[in-house]
């Protein structure tokens, strides 16, 4: 059987192009033995309405399945439906050095910044190594942002393993992917805390007005263009097959063709490529019993994994 890869999404928000290129695409396509999880706890941190929270979870594994995620082959689940979760992440957190946790970037960047973090956000780490550690997982892609996450996963695991002299946590190992680059609409990262996205399902009307909105530099219509430093150009990119890149690379450079053409077939690209899922989406929308019918499966298998090893956890520090 193939490595065993885990993933987690945050419910905070539209999923937008920088979550469909930098992960979404990936976790479609690489579906047998996967776990991938809506995390809602970690969401928590973040969030302070219960409305918002439970939308976004509908959201997120409406999107997810209007994508192409196929539940009868990948595991596919809420995070708060596995308490074991929880109670993994409670025995972790008697191994873990306050140290460890002060060093982590998530909580770093909230003190530099004069904020003030609460419990969850410190601890955020050892939740997520129960997450990772529950299943059993090999393989934790994550982005450069994350690879912490990962190395205080192991050392938790580590220290566990060395202090109940047990072989209760295997040990994972992060892979880097090489997402695509995704800007916003203001030429900066996509990002939901910029407010420069492009959201998935928006569509019509909205969408197009996101997508004239685009930045770009007041060259006319006759200039010559450098696709290169171009924003539309970049997400086009992203989109086309190298021969539609590489003709409308030749046009910029050329003059004659504008950036409002070039934001046209933007947006014809993206039409195109969601369109099929549009409808599919729309209806797991309207029926949220289906959605929670397909995470409650998901759950089941989860709950069972994650129930293997805390009760190897369980039994090598005493508790049962």
């Amino acid at each position: 059987m193939s490595k065993r890869s885990l993933s987690g999404v945050q419910p905070s928000g539209e999923l937008h192009l920088g979550n469909y290129f930098g992960a979404i695409r990936q976790h479609v396509a690489a579906q047998e033995n996967a776990f991938y999880f809506i995390a809602d706890f970690h969401a928590l941190t973040s969030l302070g309405k219960a409305d918002e929270l439970r939308h976004n979870t509908r959201h997120v594994a409406a999107t997810y399945l209007a994508l192409g995620l196929d539940p009868e082959r990948a595991v596919f689940f809420r995070q708060s439906d596995v308490p074991q979760v929880c109670e993994i992440s409670w025995i972790l957190s008697n191994v873990a050095a306050m140290g460890l946790l002060e060093r982590a970037h998530s909580y770093k960047d909230k003190i530099a910044k004069g904020l003030q973090p609460k419990v969850g956000l410190f601890t955020y780490p050892i939740l997520m190594a129960a997450d990772i550690l529950a299943y059993d997982s090999d393989l934790v892609p994550v982005g450069k942002d994350q690879v912490q996450h990962v190395e205080i996963t192991r050392d938790l695991a580590v220290a566990f393993n060395a202090v109940y002299a047990s072989e209760v946590f295997k040990l994972p190992t992060f892979t880097l992917g090489t997402p695509e680059v995704v800007p916003g609409i203001d030429g900066e990262k996509m990002s939901k805390s910029y407010g420069n996205t492009l959201p998935i399902f928006t569509r019509g009307k909205a969408l197009k007005s996101l997508v004239m909105s685009i930045k770009t530099d007041s060259k006319g219509l006759d200039d010559p263009k450098d696709p290169s430093t171009c924003t539309v150009f970049a997400l086009h990119k992203l989109f086309a097959t190298p021969e539609a890149s590489a003709e409308m690379a030749e046009r910029y450079r050329a003059g004659g063709y504008g950036y409002g053409h070039a934001k046209q077939a933007l947006l014809a690209q993206i039409e195109q490529h969601f369109g099929p899922a549009y409808e599919r989406y729309d209806a797991l929308m309207a029926r949220p019993d289906e959605l929670e019918d397909r995470l409650r499966v998901g759950a089941v298998k989860a709950r069972d994994q994650a129930q293997q090893v805390l009760t190897r956890a369980r039994r090598a520090c005493g508790l049962e």
